[in-house]
């Protein structure tokens, strides 16, 4: 396994200090700042290790309250909310320097049979035809100021290959969608815990983007603030982010300085695994 998918699982661990307190590191994966989707997996990583394991997390709600320090430990202290016949709730508050970056509440079920029915997948090209980001970066270089050229070239432990990719420099207005193929850049264990919060953290990139392309705003050009206030992700289907997921995102709306976008995660063969909503601030910048 590649050192930089490696650092994350073990990021994504977290060292346990107590029965219900656990420690975190963050990784940099580019930009000099915690990312977001490394916190909503880690806080999900230490209410999954609180609950019984023939539960599985089927929903997750966060809020992104402070910019966390990259280079301070991060806190996660755990309360059992409840431990029903079929069903646990978790809360997790995220700490640094005494004071709460990020808050998660997660709910867990056990296995049940029941009815079924799903959106059908879109028609999109096959991921093994695309590029990935990382090459769609590397062929701007430079033509990119740093950081953004850091930014744009890093490796990273998920790949992601954009169906429509966009051109980070063009301003012109585009469609409030955004669909990519993504997956771990190697094979993980069999961990269906794991393959959760490694999806959790993979589901925070290039989501909240897509409220910008109508408005011809590029965080590549400067001109847009963006930042997650909040996440939420309800689990429909067992899958494996080793193997490649399509995440198809939309912004239905923005208003009052804020985005909001939502995402289905289909796999190959079409199944809705899992799916997703967020908000983010958004400001013009002049």
């Amino acid at each position: 396994m590649r050192p930089v998918l490696s650092d994350l699982i073990a990021l994504l661990g977290l060292e346990r200090l107590d029965r219900d307190l656990f420690r975190g590191l963050s990784q940099d994966p580019g930009w000099g700042a915690i990312f977001g989707g490394q916190v909503l997996g880690q806080a999900l990583s230490a209410a999954v290790q609180t609950a019984d394991p023939n539960r599985a997390v089927h929903s997750l709600h966060g809020y992104f309250l402070r910019a966390g320090d990259l280079d301070k430990p991060i806190i996660y202290s755990v309360d059992r909310l409840r431990d029903g016949k079929s069903f646990s709730a978790r809360r997790v508050v995220a700490v640094q320097e005494g004071e709460a970056i990020f808050s998660l509440a997660a709910s867990f079920q056990v296995d049940e049979v029941g009815i079924e029915h799903q959106d059908a997948m879109p028609d999109v090209p096959d991921p093994d035809t695309l590029l990935s980001e990382r090459d769609l970066g590397l062929s701007i270089a430079d033509r990119l100021p740093e950081p953004l050229r850091t930014m744009a070239t890093a490796e990273r432990p998920i790949e992601i290959r954009p169906v429509a990719p966009r051109d980070p420099l063009n301003r012109d207005p585009g469609e409030p969608r955004r669909r990519f193929w993504l997956r771990a850049i190697d094979a993980l264990p069999d961990d269906a815990s794991l393959h959760r919060y490694v999806l959790a953290y993979a589901s925070d990139f290039s989501m909240a983007g897509a409220a910008l392309d109508p408005h011809g705003l590029s965080l590549v050009m400067g001109d847009a603030q963006l930042a997650s206030l909040d996440h939420a992700m309800w689990f429909h289907r067992p899958f494996r982010v080793d193997e490649w997921l399509l995440h198809d995102v939309e912004s239905p709306s923005a208003s009052g300085a804020r985005g909001l976008v939502r995402g289905r995660f289909f796999d190959r063969q079409g199944r809705l695994v899992a799916s997703t909503a967020q908000e983010a601030l958004i400001r013009r910048r002049r």
